[in-house]
């Protein structure tokens, strides 16, 4: 783990945040984005995607499954084994990137650790959104479960992430105030 850290403070830099942020905006904007637009268009109806869901709702789960139709389960699929493989990598170094430059050389690590727990929970609920999808029309309520747990995993780091970057923004930002005080 120390190595995988050491690396990590070896590549943090503005150039690889910016270009992992690019990336990042470029999933979100346009690739995630053109995927639950054409899932939808292929389900014949707005249904969105498992992995945005909130909450936690086995039965909703297996509902949409069922609404996506035989195009849609296979477009989704195919979605989940190419770019949704990609993005959860994108965001892990994104954050970890930003966390090391937002706290510097820290004694416990674990915080840029974060992002990756968070890419393998986002990892083991595309495997069962992966395996509900294409199991259909047999529909396993514990795989659905199982889907809700590590989806509930992820979303839960995201917000941990996302609330370690603001408030290192902010405490950056209250340090400035107060030299720009000084002066």
């Amino acid at each position: 783990m120390k190595s995988f850290y050491d690396f990590l403070r070896r590549i943090a830099s503005l150039k690889s945040l910016l270009l992992f942020f690019t990336i990042y905006m470029l999933f979100n904007g346009y690739i995630l984005k053109n995927a639950e637009i054409k899932l939808n268009e292929l389900a014949g109806t707005t249904v969105g995607v498992i992995d945005l869901s909130f909450g936690f709702n086995p039965q909703k789960t297996l509902d949409l499954v069922a609404a996506y139709g035989e195009e849609g389960r296979a477009y989704y699929v195919k979605t989940e084994l190419t770019a949704d493989l990609i993005y959860p990598i994108v965001y892990a170094f994104l954050f970890a990137i930003a966390l090391i430059m937002l706290y510097g050389p820290i004694p416990n690590p674990f915080i840029c650790f974060l992002p990756f727990i968070t890419l393998l929970a986002d990892y083991m609920e595309n495997v069962f959104v992966v395996s509900l999808l294409k199991s259909y029309p047999q529909q396993s309520y514990n795989m659905a479960v199982f889907c809700e747990v590590f989806k509930l995993i992820k979303w839960s780091c995201f917000i941990g992430m996302l609330g370690l970057v603001l408030f290192g923004l902010v405490s950056i930002s209250l340090k400035r105030l107060k030299l720009a005080n000084r002066k």
